[in-house]
C-alpha cells in the first residue's frame, strides 16, 4: 500500500547528525504545559457534572447556549469536552501531580540527554526508549513507509538524539495478557462466593482507571483486573531486569515511553510506580507519537536521510526482531486472548475465530460462547466515554450480563489515541489517518503470547516462575477507591503541542483526553 509523505521537510536543515553524536545545534522544543485561559464559551456535559460531588455554581450567560447544544439528552456535534478542563477540576489532580505531569515533556528528555554530554559522569544516565506498537502505524502513515521500516526509522531517529536502546512494548503486553488470563480463570472459579469476582474489567487503560478511582469508586474498583498495563510492566522490565543485565542501578537508567495516548502520562506518575528508596520511576517520561513527530518536523528531518536501525531486543541476540502484534482490532486484544483462553481452560472448547456483535455502535460490542443453546461466556468491548457511561448505568441497576469487559477510554481504541489521531487543525479525529493506521496495524502477523518463548524465558530468569512472589509483585498492582478525596487549589493544565486551545476551567468532568476532544454524551 502506497502512502504519501505528509508533513516531513525535504531538506536536512539542522537535521540529525550521525548516530550516537546527538544534536548539537538544535534545541528540543519545550512542549511545556501552560496555564489555559478562560474559554470564550463554556463547554459542559450535564451527565458528567451530575456524577461529581462538586457541581458548578457558575452557570453564567452560557446556559441558554448549553441547552441549545442538547438534543434528546445528548450533546450535538458542536459540543465537546476537553481533558484540559477535566483535569483542571480541583478534585482530580493534585498540585504534586501537576508538577510531575509537567515533567512529561520533550524538554525533560532534552535535559537528560544534555547531562550525558557533560563531564560529570555521575549524572550520566543510559536513556532507554520503549515504543508502543500502536504508535508505529502512525509513523508509517506520516513517513510514508511500511510499518517495519517506520519502526527502524523511528529507532534511528531516537538513537541519533542520544537514546541508547529502543524497544517495543509488545513483549510487556504479552505479560499483561497472560496475567489477565490467569486472573480471569481465578475470578470465574470463585464467582459463587465472591460478589466482586465478576465482571472483571481490564486494567490497561489509564484513563479508565483514573475515572474508576476518582468517580466510580467501590462500584467498579474491586472488579478491575490487577495485572499491570503493558507500559508499566515495560517499566519494570527495563528498570529491574534490563538494568541488572547491563550492570546498572535503576536510577542510572532514564526510561522514555512513546505512546498514542496522553493519559499514559498520568499513569507514569502514579505513586505505586515510584521507588522512593532509589528515587526513580519505572517510566521517567511519556511522550506521545505526535510529540515525537512534532520534534521531527521542528528539526526539519529528511526521511530519506534517517538511518534505518533495527529495534533492540530485551534478551539481546536471543530475542526475535520481527514485529508482531496481538489479536484485536487496534489495541492489545485483551478480550480476544482471555476469551479464547477461558473457552479452552474452563470448557475444553477451541475458539479460532471470534465474531463481534455490535450493540449500540462499533465501540460497544459483545462476544458470546454458546454450547447446545446455553451461553457459557459473554464478554463485551466498550470504548469511549459515552459507552462507558452506559456500562456504569447498567452496573448500577445490576444489569451487566458480562463476565469480562474490555474498557478503553478512547473511542476506536488505542490507535485512535488523541496523542496521534487528531486532524492537523486539531480537535477532531482524523478518520482517514485512523483507517490507514488500522489497515497498517492489521497487516502485522499475530503471535499469541502463549507461544512466545521469550516470555517464558523471562518468567524463569527474571521472575523465578509464573506463580512466584516476584511475578505477583512486579506484574500486578491494586486499584484503589479514592473517589474525589484529593485536596488541592484549582490548577489548569494543558498538553497542547503546537496549538494552544481555549477551554473552560470551571468544568467538572471526571474523565477525558488531554488537549483534545473526547467522545461526547
Amino acid at each position: 500500500m502506497r502512502r504519501s509523505r505528509t508533513g516531513m521537510h525535504g531538506g536536512v536543515g539542522q537535521a540529525v547528525e550521525s548516530q550516537g553524536r546527538g544534536i548539537e545545534t538544535v534545541r528540543l522544543p519545550a512542549w511545556k504545559m501552560s496555564e489555559v485561559n478562560i474559554a470564550k464559551r463554556k463547554e459542559k456535559c450535564e451527565n458528567c457534572t451530575k456524577q461529581c460531588n462538586k457541581k458548578q455554581s457558575d452557570e453564567g450567560a452560557n446556559s441558554q447556549q448549553e441547552k441549545s447544544d442538547e438534543v434528546n439528552g445528548q450533546m450535538n456535534e458542536g459540543s465537546h469536552v476537553l481533558l484540559s478542563a477535566c483535569l483542571s477540576c480541583d478534585g482530580c489532580v493534585s498540585e504534586e501531580e501537576t508538577l510531575k505531569i509537567s515533567r512529561q515533556s520533550l524538554e525533560e528528555l532534552e535535559r537528560a540527554l544534555a547531562l550525558n554530554k557533560k563531564c560529570d559522569a555521575s549524572k550520566h544516565k543510559v536513556v532507554v526508549a520503549s515504543v508502543c506498537p500502536q504508535s508505529l502505524p502512525f509513523f508509517a502513515a506520516k513517513l510514508g513507509v511500511e510499518i517495519n521500516e517506520a519502526a527502524n526509522k523511528l529507532c534511528g531517529f531516537l538513537k541519533s538524539l542520544g537514546v541508547k536502546y529502543v524497544f517495543d512494548t509488545t513483549l510487556a503486553a504479552g505479560f499483561s495478557i497472560l496475567e489477565s488470563q490467569k486472573e480471569f480463570i481465578q475470578r470465574y472459579r470463585r464467582r459463587h462466593h465472591d460478589a466482586h469476582a465478576l465482571p472483571m474489567f481490564t486494567s490497561s487503560c489509564p484513563g479508565w482507571i483514573r475515572y474508576s478511582e476518582c468517580v466510580l469508586g467501590s462500584l467498579v474498583t474491586p472488579h478491575i483486573c490487577t495485572a499491570r498495563s503493558p507500559q508499566q510492566i515495560m517499566g519494570c522490565l527495563v528498570k529491574d531486569y534490563f538494568s541488572k543485565q547491563q550492570k546498572l542501578s535503576p536510577e542510572k537508567v532514564y526510561h522514555v515511553v512513546v505512546a498514542p495516548c496522553f493519559d499514559k502520562k498520568l499513569e507514569a506518575v502514579r505513586e505505586e510506580f515510584y521507588n522512593s528508596l532509589l528515587e526513580t520511576r519505572d517510566v521517567d517520561c511519556v511522550l506521545t507519537s505526535g510529540e515525537i513527530y512534532y520534534l521531527m518536523e521542528k528539526m526539519k528531518v529528511s526521511v530519506d536521510e534517517l538511518d534505518s536501525v533495527p529495534l533492540d531486543q530485551v534478551l539481546g541476540d536471543a530475542g526475535e526482531g520481527a514485529l508482531v502484534r496481538h489479536e484485536g482490532r487496534g489495541s492489545e486484544g485483551f478480550l480476544e486472548h482471555v476469551f479464547k483462553h477461558a473457552a479452552k481452560e474452563l470448557f475444553g472448547l477451541d475458539v479460532h475465530e471470534i465474531t463481534y456483535k455490535s450493540l449500540r455502535n462499533r465501540d460497544f460490542q459483545e462476544v458470546t460462547l454458546e454450547r447446545d443453546g446455553e451461553i457459557l461466556l459473554q464478554f463485551a468491548a466498550i470504548y469511549g466515554f459515552r459507552n462507558i457511561q452506559t456500562l456504569v448505568h447498567r452496573m448500577k441497576k445490576g444489569r451487566v450480563p458480562y463476565q469480562l469487559v474490555e474498557v478503553l477510554s478512547c473511542p476506536g481504541g488505542c490507535l485512535s489515541g488523541r496523542g496521534q489521531a487528531e486532524t492537523d487543525s486539531g480537535g477532531h479525529v482524523d478518520k482517514a489517518l485512523v483507517q490507514m493506521m488500522e489497515d497498517t496495524y492489521s497487516s502485522l502477523p499475530v503471535r499469541l503470547p502463549e507461544v512466545n518463548p521469550t516470555l517464558y524465558t523471562l518468567y524463569q530468569e527474571w521472575l523465578q516462575g509464573q506463580d512466584s512472589s516476584e511475578a505477583n509483585t512486579l506484574l500486578h498492582t491494586q486499584v484503589t477507591d479514592s473517589a474525589w478525596t484529593i485536596p488541592k487549589p484549582k490548577t489548569t493544565l494543558h498538553y497542547g503541542p503546537v496549538r494552544e486551545r481555549e477551554v473552560s476551567v470551571d468544568l467538572i468532568l471526571p474523565f477525558g483526553h488531554k488537549g483534545v476532544m473526547v467522545d461526547h454524551l
